[in-house]
């Protein structure tokens, strides 16, 4: 208890979290959270899975690889795509098994798990919650899990590939603040860099776009908070976006979305493997507007797909 109470106690907790947040033994996933004993039934309220209504073990124990994404056809997309090369890989047909709730939708193929997260870091904090509780009764033995999806670009080319080696939020600071309990608590956006390196040597030198590694800015908001120009409200100029844009870009911050660094704060805290692989609409420099059309779009979603299955099927 005296542990607790120091972590709760501190606002920042970056000198001391792998003293408490180390790597999971035996590779199962550990809850931080004592209470949980003291339940019978733990219902995941947003999934709609509970653990006496559903065989935590059987439907997901075997799962090695979680991939998260803002909307639910690009995870179904994703399951589609990849499950002829799971069966060939694994020589056995496997069946697509999904669950939708009110607010997520599931997708599974053999070891493979897909779930939207939907937009921004309340949906994405409170799909993670439950799917580390999920990852814990299924007794998951050492999960990856990866974000994939879009981003705006910083002064790199729209289309080019994104993968992530640190969260940092709009103030470039490398941490994601919560406040519990009114306490504003610093929890370090720390990604896995041997992870970062692994997916970089996943890139085909015949893949027709780039792929690079740099810091990803995390906001709160899609219009204002990133120094947009075409929201309903704007107080700032032309001249205050690029010169904020350029700051941005000294400090290696290489593209700008809404989910980083809660997704790396939170597997972080939970002892999970993860890595973040997205692709940029636009370049910010150039304007706020997503120019391209439909048909590219949607080719371009694939590209982040493309590596993660790599990873994926490598590791098999």
């Amino acid at each position: 208890m005296s542990n607790v109470r120091k972590i709760l106690n501190v606002v920042d907790l970056s000198q001391i979290f792998d003293q408490y947040f180390n790597s999971n033994e035996n590779g199962l996933v550990r809850l931080r959270n004592p209470n949980l004993k003291s339940l019978d039934h733990d219902f995941l309220y947003h999934l709609e899975l509970g653990t006496n209504d559903h065989d935590f073990v059987k439907m997901f124990g075997d799962v090695k690889f979680i991939c998260t994404g803002g909307t639910a056809i690009r995870m179904k997309n994703f399951i589609n795509s990849i499950e002829p090369e799971l069966s060939k890989k694994l020589k056995t047909k496997l069946e697509i098994w999904q669950h939708s709730s009110s607010r997520y939708s599931m997708y599974k193929v053999g070891p493979v798990l897909a779930v939207n997260h939907g937009i921004g870091v309340p949906s994405l904090q409170i799909l993670l919650n439950e799917l580390f509780k999920l990852m814990y009764y299924a007794k998951m033995k050492n999960p990856v899990i990866f974000r994939i999806g879009t981003c705006g670009g910083v002064g790199i080319t729209p289309g080019t590939v994104v993968i992530t080696n640190e969260g940092v939020d709009e103030e470039i600071n490398p941490y994601f603040v919560q406040v519990v309990l009114g306490k504003k608590i610093h929890l370090p956006a720390t990604l896995d860099r041997q992870l970062v390196r692994e997916l970089k040597a996943l890139v085909n030198s015949d893949d027709p776009y780039d792929t690079i590694i740099g810091k990803t800015m995390c906001t709160s908001d899609f219009y204002e908070g990133q120094g947009r120009l075409d929201g309903a409200f704007c107080k700032h100029t032309i001249a205050d976006k690029m010169d904020y844009l350029a700051k941005l870009q000294e400090a290696g911050v290489v593209n700008i979305e809404m989910e980083c660094t809660a997704f790396a704060a939170l597997t972080y805290q939970a002892g999970i493997k993860a890595g973040i692989c997205c692709v940029a609409m636009l370049d910010r420099f150039k304007g706020d507007q997503i120019r391209t059309s439909n048909e590219v779009r949607k080719q371009w979603e694939l590209r982040p797909q493309d590596i993660i299955s790599r990873y994926i099927l490598r590791h098999l």
